[in-house]
């Protein structure tokens, strides 16, 4: 928990320090999505659960990510020769197009409602899982300013996936081990019921 609140004050000190992340033209991003759209959609809301909706999400973790899964810090077999030759601006174009579009909610399964919900809205105090909504909102809207994702309307195939990678190292850019730290905390019934609750949430 100490190192989550650590995390947390981190993240807000970005939140206040100046940007220096590139502007990005979303309509100069719309043209560079075409490439995009077979897995993500034309609009960003992609028809596959193996593949993130990007709609909605917020510039500031949309470049964070791309700039990662070119470095290397992020690791994908798919993205690493998708990202190979996009510029900064191309980064910025790319993330202010998918920002500017909505994200089309999932449906929810009702036998996991309840349980997501309250995993989502309160944790697991027992053992000492934190609320999803203490850095995803209440709404699963993320913290675009502290390059926390949203969650709300996400396939929850592909929310499920995310986090047994972190759970299991395999996916390791999270600040301070953040999302590591809480994954590894998880039952695969936590995880499938917030993977549920989530998708659904608009």
């Amino acid at each position: 928990m100490k190192k989550l609140f650590m995390a947390t004050m981190v993240c807000f000190s970005i939140v206040t320090a100046t940007s220096t992340m590139a502007a990005g033209d979303a309509s100069a991003g719309k043209g560079k999505a075409a490439v995009c759209a077979a897995c993500h959609g034309a609009d960003g809301n992609s028809p596959s659960n193996l593949f993130p909706k990007l709609a909605g999400q917020g510039e500031s973790y949309l470049v964070k990510q791309l700039q990662e899964f070119k470095s290397g810090a992020r690791s994908n077999a798919v993205m690493a020769p998708m990202v190979a030759a996009l510029s900064k601006q191309d980064m910025a174009d790319l993330a202010a197009y998918y920002a500017s579009n909505k994200t089309t909610p999932g449906a929810v399964s009702k036998e996991l409602v309840e349980a997501g919900q309250q995993i989502f809205r309160a944790g697991n105090k027992e053992t000492g899982l934190p609320a999803c909504m203490a850095c995803h909102g209440p709404t699963g809207a993320g913290v675009p300013a502290a390059k926390w994702p949203a969650l709300a309307g996400q396939h929850s195939a592909y929310i499920e996936a995310q986090l047994h990678a972190f759970s299991a190292g395999t996916r390791s850019n999270d600040t301070n081990s953040m999302m590591r730290d809480i994954a590894g905390k998880m039952t695969e019934d936590e995880v499938k019921a917030v993977s549920a609750y989530v998708a659904g949430l608009h």
